[in-house]
Protein backbone atom coordinates (compact mmCIF):
# COMPACT_ATOMS: atom_id res chain seq x y z
CA UNK A 1 0.00 0.00 0.00
CA UNK A 2 1.28 3.48 -0.85
CA UNK A 3 2.70 5.78 1.81
CA UNK A 4 0.42 8.57 3.08
CA UNK A 5 0.99 12.08 1.82
CA UNK A 6 3.39 14.16 3.90
CA UNK A 7 2.88 17.91 4.09
CA UNK A 8 5.80 19.90 5.40
CA UNK A 9 5.24 23.20 7.15
CA UNK A 10 8.05 25.32 8.51
CA UNK A 11 7.60 27.95 11.22
CA UNK A 12 10.96 29.12 12.55
CA UNK A 13 12.63 25.94 13.72
CA UNK A 14 9.30 24.10 14.27
CA UNK A 15 8.26 21.38 11.80
CA UNK A 16 4.74 19.96 11.57
CA UNK A 17 3.82 16.80 9.79
CA UNK A 18 0.18 16.36 8.85
CA UNK A 19 -0.90 12.99 7.68
CA UNK A 20 -4.07 12.08 5.79
CA UNK A 21 -7.09 13.32 7.76
CA UNK A 22 -8.92 9.98 7.78
CA UNK A 23 -5.99 8.31 9.51
CA UNK A 24 -5.80 10.80 12.41
CA UNK A 25 -8.27 11.65 15.13
CA UNK A 26 -10.71 14.49 14.60
CA UNK A 27 -9.28 16.43 17.51
CA UNK A 28 -5.70 16.35 16.36
CA UNK A 29 -6.57 17.10 12.73
CA UNK A 30 -8.20 20.38 13.75
CA UNK A 31 -4.98 21.70 15.21
CA UNK A 32 -2.72 20.71 12.33
CA UNK A 33 -2.73 23.30 9.53
CA UNK A 34 -0.22 22.31 6.82
CA UNK A 35 1.83 25.21 5.37
CA UNK A 36 4.23 25.15 2.45
CA UNK A 37 7.52 26.98 2.60
CA UNK A 38 9.09 29.17 -0.06
CA UNK A 39 12.78 29.75 -0.64
CA UNK A 40 11.97 33.40 -1.29
CA UNK A 41 10.00 34.01 1.93
CA UNK A 42 11.78 31.93 4.55
CA UNK A 43 15.33 31.76 5.89
CA UNK A 44 17.71 29.27 4.31
CA UNK A 45 18.27 27.07 7.44
CA UNK A 46 14.55 26.70 7.99
CA UNK A 47 14.05 25.79 4.34
CA UNK A 48 16.77 23.16 4.44
CA UNK A 49 15.33 21.70 7.67
CA UNK A 50 12.03 21.27 5.95
CA UNK A 51 13.68 19.64 2.94
CA UNK A 52 15.53 17.19 5.20
CA UNK A 53 12.33 16.29 7.02
CA UNK A 54 10.45 15.81 3.79
CA UNK A 55 13.05 13.25 2.75
CA UNK A 56 12.00 10.78 5.51
CA UNK A 57 11.53 7.31 4.08
CA UNK A 58 8.03 5.79 3.90
CA UNK A 59 6.84 4.02 6.97
CA UNK A 60 7.68 0.30 6.99
CA UNK A 61 4.09 -0.63 7.84
CA UNK A 62 0.61 0.44 6.75
CA UNK A 63 -2.14 2.04 8.68
CA UNK A 64 -5.41 0.22 8.23
CA UNK A 65 -8.42 -0.81 10.25
CA UNK A 66 -7.20 -4.43 10.42
CA UNK A 67 -3.65 -3.51 11.58
CA UNK A 68 -2.78 -3.97 15.22
CA UNK A 69 0.19 -1.89 16.16
CA UNK A 70 2.63 -3.05 18.74
CA UNK A 71 3.37 -0.19 21.17
CA UNK A 72 7.02 -1.09 21.56
CA UNK A 73 7.64 -1.25 17.85
CA UNK A 74 5.90 2.05 17.31
CA UNK A 75 7.84 3.81 20.09
CA UNK A 76 11.09 2.33 18.82
CA UNK A 77 10.31 3.50 15.30
CA UNK A 78 9.54 7.08 16.35
CA UNK A 79 12.63 7.15 18.57
CA UNK A 80 14.82 6.16 15.61
CA UNK A 81 13.18 8.83 13.53
CA UNK A 82 13.93 11.42 16.22
CA UNK A 83 17.59 10.41 16.33
CA UNK A 84 17.77 10.52 12.55
CA UNK A 85 16.15 13.96 12.56
CA UNK A 86 18.57 15.32 15.16
CA UNK A 87 21.57 14.00 13.24
CA UNK A 88 20.26 15.49 10.03
CA UNK A 89 19.77 18.83 11.80
CA UNK A 90 23.37 18.81 12.98
CA UNK A 91 24.62 17.95 9.52
CA UNK A 92 22.57 20.77 7.97
CA UNK A 93 23.89 23.23 10.54
CA UNK A 94 27.48 22.30 9.70
CA UNK A 95 26.79 22.62 5.98
CA UNK A 96 25.20 26.05 6.41
CA UNK A 97 28.10 27.30 8.51
CA UNK A 98 30.53 26.01 5.92
CA UNK A 99 28.69 27.82 3.13
CA UNK A 100 28.72 31.04 5.13
CA UNK A 101 32.46 30.77 5.69
CA UNK A 102 33.04 30.14 1.99
CA UNK A 103 30.84 33.09 1.12
CA UNK A 104 32.78 35.41 3.42
CA UNK A 105 36.22 34.19 2.38
CA UNK A 106 35.57 33.74 -1.34
CA UNK A 107 34.82 37.03 -3.24
CA UNK A 108 33.96 35.06 -6.37
CA UNK A 109 30.81 33.82 -4.69
CA UNK A 110 29.68 37.40 -4.23
CA UNK A 111 30.58 38.16 -7.85
CA UNK A 112 28.50 35.25 -9.05
CA UNK A 113 25.59 36.54 -7.05
CA UNK A 114 26.02 39.99 -8.61
CA UNK A 115 26.09 38.49 -12.10
CA UNK A 116 22.91 36.58 -11.39
CA UNK A 117 21.29 39.75 -10.12
CA UNK A 118 22.41 41.62 -13.19
CA UNK A 119 21.05 38.88 -15.43
CA UNK A 120 17.72 39.08 -13.67
CA UNK A 121 17.60 42.87 -14.01
CA UNK A 122 18.59 42.65 -17.68
CA UNK A 123 15.80 40.14 -18.32
CA UNK A 124 13.33 42.51 -16.67
CA UNK A 125 14.59 45.44 -18.76
CA UNK A 126 14.35 43.37 -21.94
CA UNK A 127 10.77 42.51 -21.10
CA UNK A 128 9.96 46.19 -20.52
CA UNK A 129 11.61 47.10 -23.84
CA UNK A 130 9.63 44.42 -25.66
CA UNK A 131 6.45 45.78 -24.09
CA UNK A 132 7.39 49.30 -25.23
CA UNK A 133 8.01 48.05 -28.77
CA UNK A 134 4.61 46.38 -28.77
CA UNK A 135 3.01 49.62 -27.60
CA UNK A 136 4.78 51.64 -30.32
CA UNK A 137 3.60 49.15 -32.93
CA UNK A 138 0.03 49.51 -31.68
CA UNK A 139 0.38 53.32 -31.84
CA UNK A 140 1.73 53.17 -35.40
CA UNK A 141 -1.19 51.04 -36.46
CA UNK A 142 -3.54 53.56 -34.89
CA UNK A 143 -1.91 56.48 -36.71
CA UNK A 144 -1.98 54.60 -40.03
CA UNK A 145 -5.66 53.82 -39.57
CA UNK A 146 -6.40 57.46 -38.72
CA UNK A 147 -4.56 58.67 -41.84
CA UNK A 148 -6.47 56.24 -44.04
CA UNK A 149 -9.75 57.45 -42.56
CA UNK A 150 -8.71 61.07 -43.05
CA UNK A 151 -7.78 60.42 -46.69
CA UNK A 152 -11.12 58.69 -47.26
CA UNK A 153 -13.06 61.56 -45.67
CA UNK A 154 -11.08 64.08 -47.72
CA UNK A 155 -11.92 62.15 -50.89
CA UNK A 156 -15.59 62.34 -50.00
CA UNK A 157 -15.24 66.12 -49.55
CA UNK A 158 -13.62 66.42 -53.00
CA UNK A 159 -16.43 64.41 -54.53
CA UNK A 160 -18.97 66.71 -52.86
CA UNK A 161 -17.19 69.83 -54.19
CA UNK A 162 -17.13 68.44 -57.71
CA UNK A 163 -20.77 67.37 -57.54
CA UNK A 164 -21.89 70.74 -56.12
CA UNK A 165 -20.04 72.54 -58.88
CA UNK A 166 -21.64 70.37 -61.57
CA UNK A 167 -25.04 70.86 -59.97
CA UNK A 168 -24.59 74.64 -59.93
CA UNK A 169 -23.69 74.68 -63.61
CA UNK A 170 -26.74 72.61 -64.45
CA UNK A 171 -29.07 74.84 -62.41
CA UNK A 172 -27.70 77.97 -64.11
CA UNK A 173 -28.47 76.55 -67.56
CA UNK A 174 -32.04 75.48 -66.66
CA UNK A 175 -34.56 77.29 -68.86
CA UNK A 176 -37.58 77.14 -66.56
CA UNK A 177 -37.76 77.62 -62.76
CA UNK A 178 -40.48 75.03 -62.43
CA UNK A 179 -38.34 72.32 -64.06
CA UNK A 180 -34.99 73.26 -62.52
CA UNK A 181 -35.29 70.86 -59.58
CA UNK A 182 -36.05 67.90 -61.83
CA UNK A 183 -33.22 68.83 -64.15
CA UNK A 184 -30.71 69.03 -61.31
CA UNK A 185 -31.92 65.73 -59.91
CA UNK A 186 -31.54 63.99 -63.26
CA UNK A 187 -28.07 65.43 -63.75
CA UNK A 188 -27.03 64.27 -60.28
CA UNK A 189 -27.96 60.73 -61.20
CA UNK A 190 -26.38 60.81 -64.64
CA UNK A 191 -23.10 62.56 -63.81
CA UNK A 192 -20.11 60.34 -63.03
CA UNK A 193 -19.10 60.04 -59.42
CA UNK A 194 -16.30 62.53 -60.13
CA UNK A 195 -15.90 64.98 -62.97
CA UNK A 196 -13.87 68.02 -63.94
CA UNK A 197 -14.47 69.91 -67.14
CA UNK A 198 -11.04 70.65 -68.59
CA UNK A 199 -11.82 70.38 -72.27
CA UNK A 200 -10.58 72.33 -75.25
CA UNK A 201 -9.71 74.14 -77.22
CA UNK A 202 -7.22 75.79 -74.87
CA UNK A 203 -8.56 79.18 -73.81
CA UNK A 204 -6.67 82.43 -73.28
CA UNK A 205 -5.43 82.98 -69.75
CA UNK A 206 -7.76 84.68 -67.30
CA UNK A 207 -6.54 88.06 -65.93
CA UNK A 208 -6.94 86.81 -62.34
CA UNK A 209 -4.15 84.32 -62.95
CA UNK A 210 -1.71 87.17 -63.60
CA UNK A 211 -1.94 88.67 -60.11
CA UNK A 212 0.93 86.68 -58.64
CA UNK A 213 4.70 86.86 -58.47
CA UNK A 214 6.24 84.61 -61.15
CA UNK A 215 9.87 83.42 -61.29
CA UNK A 216 11.08 83.91 -64.86
CA UNK A 217 14.86 83.30 -64.76
CA UNK A 218 17.76 82.22 -62.57
CA UNK A 219 20.03 85.02 -61.38
CA UNK A 220 23.11 83.29 -62.79
CA UNK A 221 21.69 83.59 -66.32
CA UNK A 222 21.36 87.38 -66.25
CA UNK A 223 24.79 89.00 -66.57
CA UNK A 224 25.38 92.76 -66.46
CA UNK A 225 25.63 93.11 -70.24
CA UNK A 226 23.07 90.50 -71.32
CA UNK A 227 19.33 90.34 -71.92
CA UNK A 228 16.86 87.47 -71.63
CA UNK A 229 13.74 87.57 -73.81
CA UNK A 230 10.70 85.76 -72.40
CA UNK A 231 7.06 85.31 -73.22
CA UNK A 232 4.56 85.52 -70.37
CA UNK A 233 0.77 85.33 -70.76
CA UNK A 234 1.14 85.67 -74.53
CA UNK A 235 3.09 88.92 -74.31
CA UNK A 236 6.80 89.41 -75.17
CA UNK A 237 9.10 90.78 -72.45
CA UNK A 238 12.82 91.27 -71.97
CA UNK A 239 14.79 91.46 -68.74
CA UNK A 240 18.18 93.13 -68.17
CA UNK A 241 20.15 94.77 -65.38
CA UNK A 242 20.49 98.48 -64.83
CA UNK A 243 23.78 100.11 -63.92
CA UNK A 244 23.56 99.26 -60.20
CA UNK A 245 22.89 95.60 -61.01
CA UNK A 246 19.16 95.52 -60.14
CA UNK A 247 17.00 93.70 -62.70
CA UNK A 248 14.19 95.20 -64.73
CA UNK A 249 11.57 93.93 -67.17
CA UNK A 250 10.14 95.89 -70.12
CA UNK A 251 8.04 95.07 -73.12
CA UNK A 252 10.19 93.50 -75.85
CA UNK A 253 8.99 95.94 -78.49
CA UNK A 254 10.54 99.27 -79.45
CA UNK A 255 8.10 102.20 -79.40
CA UNK A 256 9.51 103.52 -82.68
CA UNK A 257 8.98 100.72 -85.22
CA UNK A 258 8.06 97.70 -83.07
CA UNK A 259 11.39 95.97 -83.51
CA UNK A 260 12.32 93.34 -80.83
CA UNK A 261 14.54 95.03 -78.25
CA UNK A 262 16.35 91.82 -77.31
CA UNK A 263 18.08 91.95 -80.71
CA UNK A 264 19.96 95.03 -79.50
CA UNK A 265 22.39 95.41 -76.60
CA UNK A 266 22.75 96.74 -73.06
CA UNK A 267 24.49 100.13 -72.84
CA UNK A 268 25.27 101.59 -69.38
CA UNK A 269 22.26 99.94 -67.79
CA UNK A 270 19.88 100.81 -70.64
CA UNK A 271 18.60 98.49 -73.37
CA UNK A 272 19.37 99.80 -76.85
CA UNK A 273 17.27 99.02 -79.90
CA UNK A 274 19.35 97.62 -82.77
CA UNK A 275 17.29 99.48 -85.41
CA UNK A 276 17.81 103.18 -84.61
CA UNK A 277 19.59 103.11 -81.25
CA UNK A 278 16.75 104.23 -78.99
CA UNK A 279 17.60 103.42 -75.35
CA UNK A 280 15.20 102.46 -72.54
CA UNK A 281 15.62 102.21 -68.76
CA UNK A 282 14.26 99.39 -66.62
CA UNK A 283 11.08 101.40 -65.95
CA UNK A 284 10.43 101.69 -69.73
CA UNK A 285 11.36 105.36 -70.22
CA UNK A 286 13.23 106.22 -73.42
CA UNK A 287 16.27 108.36 -72.54
CA UNK A 288 18.09 108.43 -75.88
CA UNK A 289 16.90 109.02 -79.45
CA UNK A 290 19.93 109.47 -81.69
CA UNK A 291 19.59 111.68 -84.80
CA UNK A 292 16.35 113.33 -83.65
CA UNK A 293 14.79 115.44 -80.90
CA UNK A 294 14.15 113.56 -77.63
CA UNK A 295 10.46 112.86 -77.18
CA UNK A 296 8.53 111.78 -74.10
CA UNK A 297 8.21 108.10 -74.93
CA UNK A 298 7.68 105.20 -72.55
CA UNK A 299 7.05 101.50 -73.08
CA UNK A 300 5.29 99.14 -70.69
CA UNK A 301 7.29 97.69 -67.79
CA UNK A 302 6.54 95.23 -65.01
CA UNK A 303 7.46 95.19 -61.30
CA UNK A 304 10.64 93.15 -61.12
CA UNK A 305 12.86 91.99 -58.24
CA UNK A 306 15.46 89.42 -57.33
CA UNK A 307 15.32 86.96 -54.44
CA UNK A 308 17.19 83.81 -53.50
CA UNK A 309 18.86 83.41 -56.88
CA UNK A 310 15.76 84.01 -59.04
CA UNK A 311 14.32 86.93 -61.04
CA UNK A 312 10.60 87.58 -60.40
CA UNK A 313 7.95 89.66 -62.16
CA UNK A 314 4.36 90.67 -61.39
CA UNK A 315 2.37 90.61 -64.68
CA UNK A 316 -1.08 91.44 -63.22
CA UNK A 317 -2.96 94.73 -62.98
CA UNK A 318 -3.46 94.51 -59.21
CA UNK A 319 -0.78 96.06 -56.96
CA UNK A 320 1.94 93.49 -56.22
CA UNK A 321 2.12 91.91 -52.78
CA UNK A 322 4.96 92.89 -50.52
CA UNK A 323 6.31 89.38 -49.93
CA UNK A 324 7.58 86.72 -52.29
CA UNK A 325 7.44 82.99 -51.58
CA UNK A 326 10.66 81.18 -50.78
CA UNK A 327 11.74 78.47 -53.21
CA UNK A 328 15.02 77.53 -51.57
CA UNK A 329 15.71 73.82 -51.05
CA UNK A 330 15.40 72.45 -47.49
CA UNK A 331 18.23 72.85 -45.00
CA UNK A 332 21.18 70.59 -45.71
CA UNK A 333 20.75 70.60 -49.50
CA UNK A 334 23.08 72.18 -52.05
CA UNK A 335 22.00 73.27 -55.53
CA UNK A 336 23.71 71.17 -58.20
CA UNK A 337 21.91 72.18 -61.38
CA UNK A 338 19.69 74.93 -62.79
CA UNK A 339 18.30 74.83 -66.29
CA UNK A 340 15.56 76.45 -68.38
CA UNK A 341 13.55 74.79 -71.15
CA UNK A 342 10.83 75.94 -73.52
CA UNK A 343 8.17 73.24 -73.88
CA UNK A 344 5.37 73.06 -76.49
CA UNK A 345 2.48 72.44 -74.04
CA UNK A 346 0.08 74.60 -72.05
CA UNK A 347 1.37 75.14 -68.52
CA UNK A 348 -1.71 73.65 -66.82
CA UNK A 349 -1.24 70.33 -68.64
CA UNK A 350 2.42 70.29 -67.64
CA UNK A 351 1.46 70.93 -64.00
CA UNK A 352 -1.07 68.08 -64.16
CA UNK A 353 1.75 65.80 -65.24
CA UNK A 354 4.25 66.98 -62.62
CA UNK A 355 1.69 66.53 -59.82
CA UNK A 356 1.27 62.86 -60.75
CA UNK A 357 3.72 60.13 -59.70
CA UNK A 358 1.55 57.10 -60.45
CA UNK A 359 2.56 57.22 -64.14
CA UNK A 360 6.29 56.82 -63.40
CA UNK A 361 6.62 52.99 -63.68
CA UNK A 362 4.86 53.13 -67.06
CA UNK A 363 6.49 56.16 -68.73
CA UNK A 364 9.92 56.65 -67.12
CA UNK A 365 11.18 53.10 -67.61
CA UNK A 366 14.37 54.34 -69.27
CA UNK A 367 15.31 56.93 -66.64
CA UNK A 368 14.66 57.34 -62.92
CA UNK A 369 11.86 54.73 -62.62
CA UNK A 370 13.75 51.95 -64.35
CA UNK A 371 13.04 48.74 -62.44
CA UNK A 372 10.13 50.12 -60.43
CA UNK A 373 7.36 47.62 -59.80
CA UNK A 374 3.73 48.60 -60.25
CA UNK A 375 2.08 48.87 -56.80
CA UNK A 376 -1.35 47.42 -56.19
CA UNK A 377 -2.44 50.80 -54.78
CA UNK A 378 -0.97 54.30 -55.07
CA UNK A 379 -2.19 57.05 -52.73
CA UNK A 380 -1.35 60.69 -52.09
CA UNK A 381 -1.84 61.41 -48.39
CA UNK A 382 -2.48 65.01 -47.40
CA UNK A 383 -4.58 67.08 -44.98
CA UNK A 384 -8.03 67.99 -46.25
CA UNK A 385 -7.23 71.68 -46.85
CA UNK A 386 -3.67 71.58 -48.10
CA UNK A 387 -1.70 71.34 -51.33
CA UNK A 388 1.14 69.22 -50.01
CA UNK A 389 1.63 65.70 -48.74
CA UNK A 390 3.45 62.47 -49.49
CA UNK A 391 3.08 59.54 -51.85
CA UNK A 392 2.44 56.01 -50.68
CA UNK A 393 4.22 53.65 -51.36
CA UNK A 394 6.88 55.89 -52.92
CA UNK A 395 9.35 57.88 -50.73
CA UNK A 396 8.34 61.19 -52.32
CA UNK A 397 7.08 64.35 -50.60
CA UNK A 398 5.36 66.83 -52.90
CA UNK A 399 3.83 70.31 -52.76
CA UNK A 400 2.05 72.58 -55.21
CA UNK A 401 3.03 76.18 -54.52
CA UNK A 402 0.78 78.90 -55.93
CA UNK A 403 0.55 79.82 -58.72
CA UNK A 404 2.70 77.46 -60.83
CA UNK A 405 5.45 75.77 -58.78
CA UNK A 406 5.94 72.12 -57.85
CA UNK A 407 8.43 71.16 -55.12
CA UNK A 408 9.34 67.54 -54.43
CA UNK A 409 11.79 65.65 -52.25
CA UNK A 410 12.69 62.11 -53.27
CA UNK A 411 14.40 59.51 -51.12
CA UNK A 412 16.98 57.75 -53.28
CA UNK A 413 18.64 55.32 -50.86
CA UNK A 414 17.53 52.35 -52.94
CA UNK A 415 16.82 53.39 -56.55
CA UNK A 416 14.42 51.01 -58.24
CA UNK A 417 13.24 49.56 -54.90
CA UNK A 418 11.37 52.44 -53.36
CA UNK A 419 8.23 50.72 -52.10
CA UNK A 420 7.68 50.51 -48.37
CA UNK A 421 9.79 53.52 -47.44
CA UNK A 422 9.23 57.21 -46.86
CA UNK A 423 11.64 60.12 -47.21
CA UNK A 424 12.48 60.20 -43.50
CA UNK A 425 13.75 56.60 -43.69
CA UNK A 426 16.09 57.33 -46.60
CA UNK A 427 19.65 58.45 -46.01
CA UNK A 428 20.06 60.50 -49.20
CA UNK A 429 17.60 62.73 -51.04
CA UNK A 430 17.09 64.66 -54.24
CA UNK A 431 15.08 67.89 -54.12
CA UNK A 432 13.44 69.30 -57.25
CA UNK A 433 11.84 72.62 -58.15
CA UNK A 434 9.70 72.95 -61.27
CA UNK A 435 8.39 76.41 -62.22
CA UNK A 436 5.85 76.32 -65.05
CA UNK A 437 5.63 79.86 -66.41
CA UNK A 438 2.59 80.30 -68.71
CA UNK A 439 4.18 81.61 -71.91
CA UNK A 440 1.25 81.13 -74.28
CA UNK A 441 -1.73 78.84 -74.83
CA UNK A 442 0.58 76.17 -76.24
CA UNK A 443 3.95 76.91 -74.66
CA UNK A 444 5.51 76.82 -71.19
CA UNK A 445 8.80 78.20 -69.92
CA UNK A 446 10.09 75.63 -67.42
CA UNK A 447 12.65 76.53 -64.76
CA UNK A 448 14.20 73.45 -63.18
CA UNK A 449 16.45 73.36 -60.12
CA UNK A 450 17.97 70.19 -58.67
CA UNK A 451 19.55 69.92 -55.19
CA UNK A 452 21.17 67.08 -53.24
CA UNK A 453 21.88 66.49 -49.56
CA UNK A 454 24.91 64.33 -50.33
CA UNK A 455 27.99 64.18 -52.62
CA UNK A 456 28.91 67.89 -52.62
CA UNK A 457 32.01 67.02 -54.63
CA UNK A 458 29.82 66.54 -57.72
CA UNK A 459 29.47 70.33 -57.97
CA UNK A 460 33.17 70.61 -58.81
CA UNK A 461 33.28 68.00 -61.56
CA UNK A 462 33.64 69.64 -65.01
CA UNK A 463 30.58 69.45 -67.28
CA UNK A 464 28.44 67.97 -64.47
CA UNK A 465 25.89 70.76 -65.00
CA UNK A 466 25.46 69.64 -68.62
CA UNK A 467 25.02 66.03 -67.52
CA UNK A 468 22.22 66.96 -65.11
CA UNK A 469 20.55 69.06 -67.81
CA UNK A 470 20.73 66.17 -70.26
CA UNK A 471 19.13 63.84 -67.71
CA UNK A 472 16.32 66.35 -66.95
CA UNK A 473 15.59 66.78 -70.66
CA UNK A 474 15.53 63.00 -71.11
CA UNK A 475 12.94 62.62 -68.33
CA UNK A 476 10.80 65.46 -69.71
CA UNK A 477 10.92 64.05 -73.23
CA UNK A 478 9.40 60.83 -71.90
CA UNK A 479 6.50 62.91 -70.57
CA UNK A 480 6.17 65.29 -73.52
CA UNK A 481 5.25 62.73 -76.15
CA UNK A 482 2.14 61.90 -74.11
CA UNK A 483 1.30 65.42 -72.91
CA UNK A 484 1.53 66.79 -76.46
CA UNK A 485 -0.85 64.07 -77.61
CA UNK A 486 -3.16 64.92 -74.72
CA UNK A 487 -3.14 68.59 -75.75
CA UNK A 488 -4.06 67.64 -79.31
CA UNK A 489 -7.07 65.68 -78.05
CA UNK A 490 -8.02 68.53 -75.76
CA UNK A 491 -8.01 71.03 -78.64
CA UNK A 492 -10.45 68.73 -80.41
CA UNK A 493 -12.84 68.86 -77.46
CA UNK A 494 -11.71 65.99 -75.23
CA UNK A 495 -11.97 66.38 -71.44
CA UNK A 496 -8.54 65.61 -69.95
CA UNK A 497 -10.02 65.23 -66.44
CA UNK A 498 -12.99 63.07 -67.33
CA UNK A 499 -12.77 60.62 -64.42
CA UNK A 500 -10.16 61.30 -61.71
CA UNK A 501 -9.22 58.51 -59.29
CA UNK A 502 -7.58 58.38 -55.85
CA UNK A 503 -3.99 59.10 -56.91
CA UNK A 504 -5.10 62.20 -58.89
CA UNK A 505 -5.83 64.05 -55.66
CA UNK A 506 -3.16 66.76 -55.90
CA UNK A 507 -3.88 67.45 -59.57
CA UNK A 508 -7.60 67.72 -58.84
CA UNK A 509 -6.92 70.24 -56.08
CA UNK A 510 -4.83 72.37 -58.44
CA UNK A 511 -7.67 72.35 -60.96
CA UNK A 512 -10.29 73.21 -58.34
CA UNK A 513 -8.14 76.12 -57.12
CA UNK A 514 -7.53 77.45 -60.64
CA UNK A 515 -11.19 77.11 -61.61
CA UNK A 516 -12.30 79.02 -58.48
CA UNK A 517 -9.71 81.72 -59.20
CA UNK A 518 -10.84 82.21 -62.78
CA UNK A 519 -14.50 82.31 -61.72
CA UNK A 520 -13.66 85.11 -59.29
CA UNK A 521 -14.56 83.18 -56.15
CA UNK A 522 -14.19 85.26 -52.98
CA UNK A 523 -12.80 82.34 -50.99
CA UNK A 524 -10.31 80.19 -52.88
CA UNK A 525 -10.01 76.52 -51.88
CA UNK A 526 -6.74 75.27 -50.43
CA UNK A 527 -5.43 78.84 -50.00
CA UNK A 528 -3.79 79.66 -46.67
Amino acid sequence: MKSPLVHVASIGSQTEIARNPHLLSTKSSKHLRPRFFSLETCQLPTAMNAIATAAVLPLPFSFSKSSKLDAKKLNHYFFSISLSFISRQDLLTIMLLHEKVVEVLNPLARDYKSIDTMKKELAELQEELAQAHRQVHISELGVSTALDKLAYMEELVNDKLLLDRSTTEVSQTSSSPCTSFKSVDIKKRRLPRKSLDVSGPVQSYHPHLKNFWYPIAFSTELKDDTMIPIECFEEPWVIFRRKDGKPGCVQDTCAHRARPLHLGSVNEGRIQCAYHGWEYTTDGKCEKMPSTRLLNVKIKSLPCCEKEGMIWIWPGNDPPTATLPSLLPPSGFEVHAETVMELPVEHGLLLDNLLDVAHAPFIHTSTFAKGWSVPSLVKFLTPASDLQGYWDPYPIDMEFRLPCMVLSTIGISKPGKLEGQNTSQCDTHLHQLHVCLPSSKHKTRLLYRMSLDFAPVLKHIPFMQHLWKHFAEQVLNEDLRLVVGQQERMNKGANVWNFPVAYDKLGVRYRLWRDALERGAKQLPFSK
